[in-house]
C-alpha cells in the first residue's frame, strides 16, 4: 500500500510513512534550524515558554471559561507569536500544523495530550491521505513539561480531563502565516480548511 496512490470518494490518497523518530524527547533535542531571517530557534522558543510559564502572576490572570478555551496574546522573542491558552475540560484544538512556521509549546498547569504524526507530508496539493502504520506518536504534558517542533508538524492538543482546566504557553516563528486544519477518520487524514490570521485574532 506505501506510495501508491488510491482512492476514496473521488479523492486521491497518498500513503505516507513515517520517518524515523530520535528516542530522546522533542523538549530535550538541541532544535536550531532557523528561519531565513534568522529568528528565534525552536530550542529559544522552547525556553521562552517555560521561563513564561513560571511567572505565577500572569498564569494566574488568565481568566478561565467552563465552556471554551480563552487566550491572551503574549509578546514573543524576536518577533514571535506566543499565546496563553486556557483549556476547559474536555476541549482540545483538532488536528491542524502551522505552515511554515516552527515552535513550542509547554503547560503551565494540568495536564495536556499531545498526538502528532511522525512523518512529514506533502505541503499542498493534496486533499486526502492515507496513513500508514506506526505514524501516530502519543505524549503527556504535565505541569512544566513542553516540547519543540519544526516546521509543518501536525498535530492535535487535548485536554483529556474532566474536571481540571489546564494552562499553557505557545510560541510560534515566524509569526503564523496560516493554520491548514484536517479531519481524521481512522488512517485517513483530510485537508478540510486552511486557516488566516484574521481567523483567530
Amino acid at each position: 500500500m506505501a506510495g501508491h496512490p488510491r482512492e476514496l470518494s473521488g479523492r486521491p490518497i497518498v500513503s505516507v510513512s513515517p520517518v524515523p523518530v530520535p528516542a530522546t524527547p522533542a523538549s530535550e533535542l538541541p532544535v536550531s534550524v532557523r528561519t531565513p531571517a534568522s529568528g528565534p530557534t525552536a530550542a529559544e522558543l522552547l525556553d521562552f515558554v517555560r521561563r513564561t510559564a513560571a511567572d505565577a502572576a500572569l498564569i494566574a490572570s488568565l481568566p478561565l471559561d467552563p465552556e471554551g478555551r480563552t487566550w491572551i496574546r503574549l509578546d514573543g522573542p524576536g518577533g514571535s507569536e506566543a499565546w496563553l491558552i486556557g483549556w476547559p475540560p474536555g476541549t482540545g484544538t483538532g488536528w491542524h500544523d502551522h505552515a511554515d512556521s516552527i515552535g513550542a509549546f509547554l503547560s503551565a498547569s494540568g495536564t495536556l495530550k499531545e498526538h502528532s504524526l511522525a512523518a512529514r507530508l506533502p505541503t499542498d496539493g493534496w486533499k486526502t491521505l492515507e496513513l500508514t502504520e506506526d505514524i501516530d506518536r502519543s505524549r503527556e504534558l504535565t505541569a512544566g513539561q513542553g516540547r519543540a517542533f519544526g516546521r509543518h508538524h501536525v498535530h492535535e492538543v487535548l485536554n483529556e480531563s474532566t474536571a481540571e482546566h489546564a494552562v499553557s504557553v505557545h510560541a510560534y516563528y515566524p509569526p503564523l502565516p496560516q493554520i491548514r486544519r484536517y479531519s481524521r477518520t481512522g488512517a485517513v487524514l483530510r485537508l478540510e480548511q486552511t486557516e488566516s490570521p484574521e481567523d483567530w485574532q
